[in-house]
C-alpha cells in the first residue's frame, strides 16, 4: 500500500497470498494493479485465473468482457478468453456444498514419554521416591475426516466436520486411544474483519483410563489492518467430563470447566518469510481444587515459504500457577511451572517429488521436532523431553 506503483513488488505478495490460498488479498492486489495498469493483459489473465480459482464467475465473466474490448488483444488470447468464458457458463451458478475429505498417518518418537524428573525422584506424601518409569516409547496413530462447507451469500460459509482418531503406543498404554468429533464452524466477513465463531463435541475412549467427553465453543476474528499487517484474537469456552465408574472412582475430579483469551499480531515481510507473536491466558477450574490452574503463554513464529519446503519456527513460553497445594505430592510447596516449548516444522508435498502420484500437490510428508523443558518448584515436574514425528496427509474433494 504504501508503494501501489511498484508492479513488482505488488506482484510478489500477490503471488505470496495466492500460494496461502488468501485470495481474496490476491484479488484486492491485482484489482488495484488492473487499475493502474489497464493495458497490461497479463495482470488481467492472472486477476481472471484467480476468479477462477476463488469460485467467483460473476467477477470473472464481467473481466472476460473487459480483456475482450481491448483493441490490441491477440488472437491467441482472445481464444482463451472466449474458452474460459464457455467453461465458466458451462459450470451454471457456483455450488453452494462443497465436500471434501482427508486421511493422515503419523509416529512421534518420544525420549521422555513420562516426563521423568531430570533427577529420576518424584515428590510422594512429603517424601523423595524413585522416578523410574519407561522415557522411551513411540506412538502411531491414523484419522480420518469428511468436511462439508456451505457458502452463504458473497462473504459468509458455514463448515462441518466428523472426524475420529486411533492411537496405539508402542510399549504402554497411556496413548492408546479412539477419538470421535464434529466441528460445526462459521467464518464471514465484514469489511477487513473476518470472523469466525465455533462449536466443538469430542469424545475420548481411552483403553486404560476413563472415557473424556468435551465441548468447547468460542470465536475468532482476524483483522488485515494492510497487506502486510494483522491483529487476531478469541475467546473459547471449554467444559470436559471423564466418565467415573467403578474401575475409575476418581475420574470425574479432574473433571475441568476452562476459560481461554488469546490475542496475536501476524507480519508478512516477503513472499518467503512471515512470523506471529502470541499471548494467551486460560484460567481452568476443575471439580477437585488441587487441579485447578491459570496458565499465561507467550507464542512466537517464523515461517518460511522456501522452494524446497514450507518451515515453520516456533517457541512457546507458558507460566502455570495452580490454585491449591496437593498434599498427596508436597505439602509445603503450591505447585507453580514454567516451561519452554521449541519446535521445528517442515512441510513438502509428495507431488513435488512424483508428480505422477501427486499432480494436484494435495498429499504432504511432515517432518517435525520438538523440545519441552520445563522447571517446576516440584521436582516430579522437573523434566526435559524430545521427540521426532513424521505425518502424512491426503486431502481430497469429491465434487470438484
Amino acid at each position: 500500500l504504501q508503494k501501489p506503483n511498484d508492479l513488482e513488488l505488488n506482484l510478489k505478495y500477490a503471488r505470496q497470498q495466492g500460494k496461502m490460498g488468501n485470495y481474496k488479498q490476491t484479488i484486492a492486489t491485482l484489482e488495484r494493479l488492473v487499475i493502474l495498469y489497464p493495458d497490461n493483459v497479463d495482470l488481467k489473465f492472472y486477476l481472471l485465473s484467480i476468479l477462477v480459482k476463488a469460485d467467483s464467475p460473476d467477477k470473472a465473466l464481467g473481466l472476460i468482457e473487459e480483456i475482450k474490448l481491448i483493441s490490441d488483444l491477440s488472437p491467441e488470447d482472445l481464444a482463451s478468453a472466449n474458452e474460459i468464458e464457455t467453461n465458466l457458463k458451462a459450470q451454471g451458478a457456483p455450488k453452494l456444498w462443497n465436500f471434501y475429505a482427508d486421511m493422515a498417518l503419523g509416529g512421534v518418537f518420544n525420549q521422555n514419554v513420562n516426563s521423568v524428573s531430570k533427577t529420576r525422584t518424584q515428590s510422594s506424601s512429603d517424601s523423595i521416591d524413585g522416578f523410574n518409569t519407561a522415557m522411551y516409547d513411540r506412538v502411531f496413530s491414523g484419522s480420518g475426516g469428511i468436511t462439508a462447507i456451505r457458502s452463504i451469500g458473497e462473504a459468509s460459509s458455514i463448515m462441518f466436520n466428523l472426524s475420529g482418531t486411533s492411537s496405539q503406543q508402542d510399549v504402554e498404554t497411556t496413548d492408546n486411544f479412539e477419538s470421535l468429533g464434529l466441528t460445526v464452524g462459521f467464518d464471514t466477513s465484514i469489511g477487513n474483519h473476518i470472523l469466525s465463531p465455533y462449536l466443538m463435541l469430542n469424545k475420548i475412549d481411552y483403553e486404560t483410563d476413563a472415557i473424556n467427553s468435551s465441548i468447547m465453543g468460542g470465536f475468532g476474528n482476524y483483522y488485515a489492518i494492510s497487506d502486510a499487517h494483522a491483529l487476531n484474537y478469541g475467546y473459547s469456552y471449554s467444559d470436559s467430563k471423564n466418565n467415573q465408574t467403578s474401575s475409575y472412582t476418581t475420574a470425574d475430579d479432574t473433571n475441568v470447566v476452562g476459560h481461554s483469551f488469546s490475542a496475536g499480531y501476524d507480519f508478512t515481510l516477503n513472499e518467503i518469510i512471515s512470523t506471529s507473536i502470541g499471548l494467551g491466558y486460560a484460567d481452568n477450574n476443575a471439580k477437585e481444587d488441587t487441579n485447578d490452574y491459570k496458565n499465561y503463554d507467550l507464542d512466537l513464529r517464523l515461517n518460511l515459504s522456501l522452494p524446497f519446503a514450507y518451515v515453520s519456527i516456533g517457541n512457546l513460553t507458558s507460566l502455570i500457577d495452580y490454585s491449591k497445594i496437593d498434599t498427596s505430592i508436597n505439602s509445603n510447596l503450591l505447585r507453580s511451572d514454567l516451561t519452554n516449548t521449541s519446535d521445528i516444522m517442515l512441510t513438502k508435498a509428495i507431488g513435488d517429488f512424483f508428480p505422477s502420484i501427486d499432480p494436484d500437490q494435495s498429499f504432504f510428508i511432515t517432518l517435525s521436532y520438538e523440545r519441552v523443558i520445563s522447571e517446576s518448584n516440584i521436582l516430579n515436574y522437573d523434566y526435559t523431553g524430545d521427540s521426532y514425528s513424521i505425518g502424512f496427509n491426503k486431502a481430497l474433494q469429491f465434487n470438484k
